[in-house]
């Protein structure tokens, strides 16, 4: 048996989320609903002007979330990330333990340097724009990698975020060709639409021959196969994975699972924080499909989650919440 569910791989970062208005973003110069990647004389630039603004805070990175959202279903889990040698470093080592995930970080194997930071300013209207220093784990590489704990999972998931950087995405494919070698399923999410934007042949690279599973939202797949239509969105996947799910919003999700497509509709409700939506759709649908769920049911557990997850702060749920939600989808 598989020691572990899911292996995750991505970067370590500390969410730092903030309530502004537009016009604070305007007065920012920040690009709403994106993910913009800021260098660290930046970071400092916008935590100075934050700074008569509490934030919460909690470790995090896409893959993180997803990982920490399949662990809170009853997953066991792994994440392989970089951070540095620093209290914020420590802090989230010791959140990752705490979620219940293991990873390859320890107390003798970080560098010194500054463990990185996602700033998230959330506008009223519940769109999240983010703003990423990536710290030292701009640097994470194979090394990060471990070979031993992707053979003893059940799929490995990469992050497209892990793209933008030479030797992150030499990681990401790592993980790929490790995982494929070991007769382990590979999944991977587009991550936002300026990845796929701006390195589209990169992801390309990290896809290789297929995936067994892909993550989009619709976005991100009409970019990324340069198309407004769906139809095309649907044949442009199938191109890149055996299976996958294109999340729509409110409009719920569109999945394929080999063989038909099936449209997962969304319920109604007010939302209030759309970040992390996406990484906690994937750790469900994750730990769905590792606990012999059928891939509608996996589907329907992953946007109930994604659903919760809006309609409150935060990039992720309580534990007690994510349990009560997978109660309702046991099988």
């Amino acid at each position: 048996m598989a020691e572990y569910d899911v292996y995750g791989v991505g970067n370590a970062l500390v969410d730092m989320e903030f309530e502004v208005s537009d016009d604070t973003l305007a007065t920012l110069s920040v690009e709403k609903s994106l993910m913009t990647l800021i260098d660290e004389d930046r970071h400092h630039e916008l935590l100075a002007s934050l700074s008569n603004l509490q934030d919460k805070r909690c470790s995090g990175g896409s893959a993180a979330n997803t990982v920490i959202g399949c662990a809170q279903l009853g997953g066991k889990t792994f994440y392989s990330c970089k951070v540095a040698d620093d209290d914020t470093g420590t802090f989230y080592m010791n959140d990752l333990k705490d979620c219940g995930v293991s990873s390859n970080l320890g107390l003798d194997n970080r560098e010194p340097g500054v463990t990185g930071k996602c700033i998230v300013l959330i506008t009223p209207d519940a769109q999240r724009s983010m703003n990423t220093f990536l710290g030292i784990t701009q640097r994470i590489s194979v090394r990060e990698v471990d070979k031993k704990a992707i053979a003893a999972s059940k799929i490995a998931y990469i992050e497209g975020y892990l793209v933008p950087e030479i030797a992150a995405r030499n990681a990401a494919i790592e993980v790929r060709k490790t995982a494929v070698e070991a007769g382990v399923k590979t999944s991977l999410t587009l991550s936002d639409v300026n990845m796929v934007k701006f390195f589209k042949d990169g992801l390309l690279e990290i896809v290789g021959d297929g995936l067994d599973m892909a993550f989009a939202n619709v976005e991100e797949a009409q970019a990324m196969f340069e198309t407004d239509s769906i139809a095309d969105c649907i044949n442009g996947m199938k191109g890149i994975a055996r299976q996958f799910a294109i999340t729509r919003g409110a409009e719920g999700a569109i999945l394929f699972d080999g063989e038909k497509t099936i449209d997962i509709p969304a319920a109604k409700v007010t939302p209030v924080d759309t970040n992390g939506a996406g990484d906690i759709y994937a750790g469900s649908f994750l730990y769905g499909m590792t606990h012999g769920f059928s891939f509608e049911q996996c589907g329907e557990l992953a946007g109930a989650a994604a659903t919760k997850l809006v309609t409150q702060f935060g990039a992720r749920l309580e534990p007690e919440q994510m349990q009560a939600i997978g109660k309702q989808y046991s099988i």
